[in-house]
């Protein structure tokens, strides 16, 4: 792959993680509200792990499976989140997509930006067909963020992860490049944002 770029939307960056981040992913992904619903953020989020998971971004982007971004407020530079492409296979020209905000910053419709920028930048820049994401069903919200940004509802993989000792229920949903690009004709259509 070639550098990691950069998305900018209307209220936030989304850029490549820094060795100097891992304190600010501590504090925001220790949070249990945000390990509660993700299937791959451990809780404890210790410093060592977020200092390892960062240099583990750089390893996945040199071998071109995945594109990570720190989200980060545009006027401040805070980090607000995080978001991904993974699992990115050319041949069949998928990838895995994954995001998470910050507790302080739920219900101001970060989620959304992110996620439709992620899913333009997929289609658009990687020239994939179909982007994926998976959701636990005890977190629609998530589920009504994808849907926003045109994924469909798939499948349920009953207890499908182990969460808290906890066997839970995932929905995944899926949005073709096809499916995508129709509902987002500059016709008048709206675009993303």
């Amino acid at each position: 792959m070639t550098d990691e770029p950069t998305i900018t939307t209307a209220r936030l960056i989304l850029r490549p993680w820094h060795a100097g981040d891992a304190t600010a992913l501590h504090q925001l992904a220790g949070r249990r509200e945000i390990a509660d619903t993700m299937i791959s953020v451990p809780h404890p989020f210790t410093l060592e792990y977020a200092t390892e998971w960062i240099v583990g971004t750089g390893h996945a982007h040199a071998k071109g499976h995945a594109l990570h971004f720190a989200i980060t407020e545009a006027p401040t530079g805070s980090l607000v989140g995080a978001a991904e492409l993974r699992s990115i296979d050319t041949v069949h020209s998928h990838a895995e997509l994954s995001f998470w905000i910050g507790v302080n910053w739920w219900g101001q419709g970060f989620a959304t930006e992110v996620v439709h920028a992620l899913v333009r930048h997929g289609f658009d820049q990687l020239h994939l067909n179909r982007i994926l994401a998976y959701h636990m069903v005890r977190n629609p919200a998530s589920g009504q963020v994808l849907k926003k940004a045109g994924l469909q509802q798939e499948g349920l993989l009953r207890q499908c992860v182990k969460k808290w000792s906890q066997f839970e229920d995932v929905v995944l949903m899926a949005v073709l490049h096809d499916d995508w690009r129709s509902q987002n004709r500059p016709n008048g259509c709206a675009d993303l944002p």
